[in-house]
C-alpha cells in the first residue's frame, strides 16, 4: 500500500493491493467502530463506519459486476486477472508497455533530450525557444510511433490502457487519430509518475491494479469538528 495523498475536496488517498483490499476493509471497520452501511454504484464503493468515517473506493476497470455485498464483489473484481497497456510520458522521455498481474511483458523506453527554458532575452532567447520546441514536437513524435509500433496492433488484446506522467504531454498524444484504438480505452486515472524509465513502469503495473481509497473523517458529534 502506497503512502496516503491529500485528496481534493478534503481527506486522504491510499493505493490498496488487491490481495490486502478484504483485510483493509476488515481494518477500517475495526478502528472506526464498525460499519454503519455500504453503498455501491458502477463506479465506487462507499463504506461508512459508525463514526461516521467514510472510505469511498474507486472500482477497477468498472463498471462493478456481479451479485452479493459491494466490498466482496470489489475484491472479486479487482483480483480478476487482466492484460492492460500501459503508457507513461513526460516531456522527453516515455515507456510503454503490456503487463497483466503487475508483471510487464511488453515494453519500449526512450529518452530524448529536450533544453530547459533560458534565461536570455532578445533573438537569443527566440532561437533557443524554437529550438526547444522542435526537440519536445520530435520526442513527443517519436513517443506517438512507439506507442503505434507496440499497442495498436495488440489493442485488442487489452482490457484497459492506464497513463501516467503530464497531461499535457498526454493529451498531445490522444491528438494522434492513429492512437484512438488504444486511447479510447484509457481509464481516468493518470498515475503521478517520475521521468519514465523500464523500473518506473515496472512500479506503474503494479499500482495500475491497486484500488484508490478515499478516506474522509467523520464529524464528532460534541464538537462538531
Amino acid at each position: 500500500m502506497s503512502k496516503a495523498r491529500e485528496a481534493a475536496g478534503g481527506g486522504r488517498i491510499v493505493e490498496v493491493a488487491p490481495e490486502r483490499l478484504s483485510g483493509w476493509f476488515d481494518r477500517f471497520a475495526e478502528r472506526n467502530g464498525g460499519i454503519e452501511d455500504t453503498a455501491a454504484s458502477a463506479t465506487e464503493v462507499v463504506v461508512t463506519a459508525r463514526n461516521g468515517t467514510t472510505a469511498t473506493a474507486e472500482v477497477p476497470f468498472p463498471p462493478l459486476e456481479g451479485s452479493g455485498p459491494p466490498t466482496i464483489r470489489l475484491v472479486v473484481q479487482a483480483k480478476r486477472p487482466r492484460r492492460i497497456g500501459l503508457v507513461l510520458a513526460r516531456l522527453g522521455a516515455h515507456s510503454i508497455g503490456i503487463a497483466e498481474g503487475g508483471k510487464v511483458l511488453v515494453s519500449r523506453t526512450d529518452r530524448h533530450h529536450v533544453h530547459g527554458r533560458s534565461a536570455a532575452g532578445g533573438w537569443s532567447q527566440q532561437r533557443f525557444a524554437r529550438r526547444r520546441e522542435g526537440q519536445a514536437r520530435a520526442a513527443v513524435q517519436d513517443a506517438a510511433d512507439d506507442i503505434f509500433e507496440v499497442l495498436v496492433p495488440r489493442a485488442g488484446e487489452l482490457a484497459a490502457v492506464v497513463l501516467g506522467g503530464d497531461r499535457k504531454v498526454l493529451d498531445q498524444l490522444r491528438a494522434d487519430h492513429r492512437l484512438e484504438p488504444v486511447f479510447s480505452l484509457a481509464s481516468h486515472r493518470v498515475l503521478d509518475v517520475p521521468e519514465p524509465r523500464r523500473s518506473v513502469l515496472g512500479e506503474a503495473a503494479e499500482r495500475a491494479r491497486d484500488v484508490p481509497v478515499v478516506i474522509r473523517d467523520g464529524v464528532s458529534p460534541a464538537t462538531g469538528r
